[in-house]
């Protein structure tokens, strides 16, 4: 009965009401103090920086007070310069705060180099097509040789230079295959 009486006692409910104004002068100065500090509500939007040299991003970026991070380079796409942007995030048009950071994938210099199969000579122009294609080459003449086996190949070539398993060229370099037409039989 004791406990009863004291809460609804007026030195406790005058207490209570207190540490209740108390707590929501705190709530309401911390969220006051968050809006001056984080500057809500002033934020930039983020240009478009898709095909721009890095040296233009950078200079774009540091006039409107963001920074830039490189996250990777992805696999080279002949539409964009080289060394130009493919991707950011956040992407075009959102806003952010000044001082964000803008995070970018680059386009490489050029393709990579594949490394030549072992094993392609003397396989037929049907195995052999196949797996070029894969690795990102294409094929180009296709130069008749007498040889005794019909359709296999025989040489691989670039620019008109033999090139050998382990070799490495450009991917999308064009490879020429001289296959046997079977007439030494």
């Amino acid at each position: 009965m004791k406990l009863f009486k004291f809460i609804f006692s007026k030195t406790f409910l005058l207490q209570l009401i207190l540490a209740l104004v108390v707590l929501v002068a705190l709530v309401f100065g911390a969220l006051k103090y968050l809006d001056v500090t984080t500057n809500h509500n002033d934020t930039i939007e983020v240009p478009d920086l898709s095909k721009f040299q890095l040296d233009i991003v950078d200079k774009k970026l540091e006039e409107m007070n963001l920074r830039r991070e490189i996250l990777d380079s992805a696999s080279f796409n002949s539409k964009y310069p080289p060394f130009s942007v493919l991707d950011q995030v956040p992407k075009p048009g959102k806003r952010v705060k000044a001082n964000r950071k803008i995070y970018l994938t680059l386009n490489p210099s050029g393709y990579i180099d594949v490394e030549i199969p072992q094993n392609l000579i003397r396989k037929t122009r049907r195995q052999v097509e196949p797996t070029l294609i894969a690795l990102g080459f294409e094929i180009g003449d296709i130069i008749m040789r007498p040889d005794i086996a019909k359709g296999a190949i025989l040489e691989l070539r670039h620019k008109g230079e033999t090139i050998e398993a382990g070799d490495f060229l450009q991917k999308t370099s064009t490879i020429d295959l001289v296959v046997g037409d079977g007439s030494l039989r």
